[in-house]
């Protein structure tokens, strides 16, 4: 076996695969920024709100004021450095740490694909992706070469299977295959689409978006790994990821996938689209292939940087299950539920009334949440039991700097989970100024009255 994985990790490969994905990769970068700044959201979700919710850990990333919006020049400028190949080791590092803090400033705008973005940037930062068809290269300033190790190709292509496989997973659950949910609360608000709204409404066709989406997603790492069935499988990336965008407002993650994806094809393939590229920059790429076919990429610290990839590979596999760790039920604590690829797979809305108390004269008052927070901070607020706390807490320090003293934070919650009725969320009598936030199982939270079953 051992024999097996050395000659696994003499392997070499040709080095444009990764070249597209850098190239791509930067690119869609650079748009998803660009969008993100002209949407206005910079101002909207971290200069408007006079307060932040924080990830447990991270509570030292805070906004910048206006100087966020130098940090999104910083993370647009790197990407763009990416795509072309240039400082390719200076601007991947700038461009992780950029979107990260970015991505760590606020626990309200979480989404796992800005989760998977950090990921493929941290990835890239230990594979070699800028010594072919790169700035780099080409200035000297990077170890030209026209193959690359095997492993430093795989290695993506592991990751992406990792979210895809996840993502079935998680749907093989009741609430998804046997009630249909929450696509059957979704699907028919989209009445309004041309062509679609009308068969919409159709209970047949939300099984069969759940269904087909869980078999979707169990079954694309095979038919991109196999080659006979590649070209079928990238068609249902495209497919899939074109309806979920008309469907559902995800932003740019549908144009990510598909382009990643193409990380699966031979380099035959990218070739081509590298010639594309030489086309429209008027560049001689076959004269600068002849030169470099006969060098090998060779480099001293490759041990580590395979060993960090690894670790970093068995980090994704074993940490998405700790949710196993709680013995409450997953969508209703969201205890172990991000970082997981966990996607779209449940309707929440809860409400959310906060009551401070003088726990010497029970003198009391209610909390108007709008007086502190966004309507999308108290949507995500109002159905997430850390969310709950924190904002507990930042209730009792403001309120005690007013002045008020001997404080208690008590909250009167109901959470809708999937359809469901509405059920009483957190335990109204616990003062949550004495609960901390934690890794460890939240017993503040009520029991949930029903019973998911699945993984």
């Amino acid at each position: 076996m051992q024999a097996n994985i050395s000659t696994y990790l003499a392997k070499k490969t040709e080095a444009a695969p990764l070249a597209v994905f850098r190239i791509f990769f930067g690119l869609m970068m650079f748009a998803s920024i660009v969008r993100f700044w002209a949407n206005g959201w910079i101002e909207k979700l971290y200069l408007e709100p006079d307060f932040h919710f924080k990830y447990y850990g991270f509570e030292w990333v805070q906004p910048l004021g206006e100087l966020t919006y130098l940090l999104f020049v910083v993370c647009a400028l790197s990407a763009l450095m990416i795509a072309i190949g240039y400082r390719y080791r200076i601007f991947i590092v700038l461009f992780f740490l950029s979107f990260t803090y970015i991505e760590l400033m606020d626990k309200t705008t979480y989404l796992n694909h800005y989760y998977f973005i950090s990921c493929l940037a941290f990835l890239l930062l230990l594979l070699p992706a800028n010594v072919y068809y790169a700035v780099d290269a080409k200035l000297g300033k990077a170890k030209t070469s026209y193959y690359v190790p095997a492993w430093t190709i795989d290695s993506i292509k592991i990751l992406l299977c990792i979210v895809y496989f996840y993502a079935g997973l998680a749907k093989l659950n009741s609430d998804w295959l046997v009630e249909a949910m929450p696509l059957k609360i979704w699907l028919p608000s989209k009445y309004d689409l041309p062509l679609l709204g009308d068969v919409l409404q159709q209970e047949w066709l939300h099984y069969a978006f759940s269904w087909s989406g869980a078999v979707y997603d169990l079954a694309i790492p095979f038919l991109l790994l196999w080659r006979k069935t590649r070209w079928f499988g990238f068609v249902l990336v495209v497919l899939f990821h074109l309806l979920t965008r008309a469907l559902f407002p995800i932003g740019m993650f549908p144009y990510i996938m598909i382009v990643s994806a193409l990380i699966f094809f031979d380099p035959k393939f990218h070739h081509k689209i590298l010639n594309g590229f030489s086309k429209l920059i008027g560049f001689s790429k076959i004269a600068y292939d002849n030169v470099l076919k006969s060098t090998v990429f060779t480099n001293s610290k490759r041990h580590v940087q395979r060993y960090l990839v690894l670790l970093f590979l068995l980090f994704q596999l074993v940490f998405p299950w700790r949710y196993l760790a709680y013995s409450n039920e997953l969508f209703w604590t969201e205890e172990g539920y991000r970082f997981s690829w966990r996607v779209m797979l449940m309707e929440k809305a809860g409400y959310a009334q906060f009551k401070v108390v003088d726990t010497i004269s029970k003198k009391q008052f209610y909390v108007d949440n709008s007086d502190f927070l966004s309507p999308l901070q108290e949507k995500q607020m109002s159905t997430q039991p850390d969310f709950i706390l924190e904002y507990a807490h930042f209730l009792g320090e403001h309120f005690k700097v007013q002045g008020h003293k001997n404080l208690a934070v008590y909250v009167e919650s109901y959470v809708a989970l999937n359809g469901r009725l509405s059920q009483p969320y957190i335990d109204p009598t616990t003062n949550l100024l004495e609960e901390k936030d934690s890794f460890k199982q939240k017993d503040f939270i009520l029991p949930f009255n029903d019973n998911i079953k699945g993984l």
